[in-house]
């Protein structure tokens, strides 16, 4: 584990730090306040951090209320390290945002038993944030495909829509039906339909830009949201998903599974409210399976003219 010295008197500082490792920790060490600030902006920076009050460029005292300002949800356990032994004292530093404090001259044993109670708040900390992070990704995300679920990607559609509407940009959506769905529930089995879907949202992903998203809208429907796309068959984007869908085996415990995918989409401008573009993209979705299936099919776009991969 990482600890933090921000001492400027040499000597302390040689001292701590020679104790920290041979309690088994990691000293990073500076020797003034703008130096520890710097350091804590890190996204790398220690967890728990042991800061002298009186330090040139930034005292102790600033360092803390600098940190605290920030939004993180990895605060830095911070013990204040001071001779000030003042009631008063020891209560600004405390408000200052430390979390402990220890005066100086301090005993070895009493600064280890600190430290080993910061490193248990750290730690109760960490998990408690993984936990938090698991309840999001399960209310957030669909437990079969692991993409968003139809709450989550509807967001992201309310989002995209804001977004273009401030930026004067375009976007478009795909609403994706996988074709004859139910016979491969029929002929192989949930099981079997389970690893289908898996495999047709891998083949999705793999073809989508980093910042484009998908959800699963609803059975085997699935929604996607494109930033900067124009909805338009020129960009070659729901064309390249449909024809890799219809090109890649699924492989799943049953034996290879043919999977082909209609597509409906719908472009935006950011004026547009997210049940009419929707709506939008599900009437050109009808036209594609209407007119055979496995294709793209645009809003407006007739269904004689529907585009055949």
């Amino acid at each position: 584990m990482k600890i933090l010295i921000a001492e400027d008197d040499l000597t302390s500082r040689t001292i701590l730090e020679g104790a920290l490792k041979k309690w088994g920790y990691q000293p990073v060490v500076t020797s003034d306040g703008s130096a520890a600030w710097e350091l804590l902006q890190n996204p790398e920076a220690p967890i728990l951090a042991l800061l002298d009050w009186s330090m040139p460029g930034l005292d102790g005292l600033e360092v803390c209320r600098r940190v605290r300002a920030r939004s993180t949800s990895k605060p830095p356990y911070i013990i204040l390290l001071t001779a000030r032994g003042e009631k008063a004292d020891i209560v600004e530093g405390l408000e200052a945002g430390a979390n402990d404090y220890i005066s100086k001259p301090y005993d070895n044993d009493e600064l280890r038993a600190r430290i080993r109670v910061g490193q248990r708040m750290v730690e109760l900390q960490s998990e408690l944030n993984d936990a938090r992070d698991a309840l999001t990704h399960e209310a957030t995300h669909d437990p079969l495909t692991g993409v968003f679920n139809r709450r989550a990607i509807l967001e992201a559609l309310k989002k995209e829509i804001a977004r273009s509407r401030r930026s004067a940009a375009t976007f478009s959506i795909g609403l994706i039906d996988l074709d004859h769905f139910k016979q491969v529930n029929d002929i192989y089995g949930h099981q079997t339909g389970d690893e289908a879907l898996c495999a047709v949202v891998k083949c999705l992903q793999s073809n989508l830009r980093e910042y484009d998203s998908i959800g699963r809208y609803g059975g085997e429907e699935f929604l996607i949201v494109a930033p900067g796309s124009n909805g338009t068959k020129t960009e070659g984007l729901y064309e390249r998903l449909c024809n890799n869908i219809a090109l890649s085996p699924v492989f799943t415990s049953s034996g290879v599974v043919v999977i082909s995918v209609s597509i409906g989409v719908a472009g935006g401008t950011g004026q547009e409210a997210s049940d009419s573009i929707i709506a939008a993209a599900d009437s050109a979705l009808y036209l594609a399976k209407a007119d055979g299936r496995n294709r793209v099919v645009y809003s407006g776009q007739e269904s004689k003219e529907a585009d055949r991969p």
